[in-house]
C-alpha cells in the first residue's frame, strides 16, 4: 500500500473510534451518573528523510530536517470526572456527591469489592 494511503487510513480507523467515543457519550447523556469517555491519540513512529542540521542542496543547513509521520492510533479512552448536575429525587436512599470525590463501598464483611481499596481492618 503507498505509505500516504496508509496514514490517511490509520487517522481514518482513529476517527472512527473517536466518533463511536461520541455517540456512546451522546446515548447517556440523560444516564443517572454516566461519566463521558474522551478518546486518546497517539502518534506512530517518524521516519527522519533529512537529519537536523543536515545540509540541503544551496548548502545551507536544515534547522528542523525533514521528519514524516507514519500515521496516528488510539490508545485509549479517559474518563471526564466533571460535577454533573444533583437532582432531588426525595427518595431516602438516593444520595449524591456534591464536589470532588467518591463514595467507598463496604461489602457486608467490611472487604472493598475492589483490591486496590482494600480496608485496613
Amino acid at each position: 500500500m503507498h505509505p500516504a494511503l496508509w496514514v490517511s487510513k490509520t487517522g481514518l480507523s482513529a476517527q472512527d473510534t473517536n466518533m463511536s467515543t461520541i455517540s456512546n457519550n451522546l446515548a447517556n447523556v440523560n444516564t443517572t451518573g454516566f461519566k463521558r469517555d474522551r478518546a486518546v491519540f497517539q502518534d506512530l513512529l517518524y521516519q527522519i528523510d533529512r537529519q537536523p542540521g543536515g545540509l540541503n542542496t544551496q548548502n545551507s543547513e536544515l534547522p528542523s530536517g525533514l521528519q514524516l509521520g507514519t500515521g496516528v492510533r488510539i490508545v485509549g479512552t479517559a474518563k471526564q470526572f466533571s460535577q454533573g448536575n444533583l437532582e432531588v429525587t426525595e427518595q431516602p436512599l438516593d444520595m449524591a456527591v456534591n464536589g470532588r470525590g467518591f463514595m467507598q463501598i463496604l461489602l457486608p464483611d467490611g472487604r472493598s469489592p475492589i483490591p486496590a481499596m482494600a480496608s485496613s481492618s
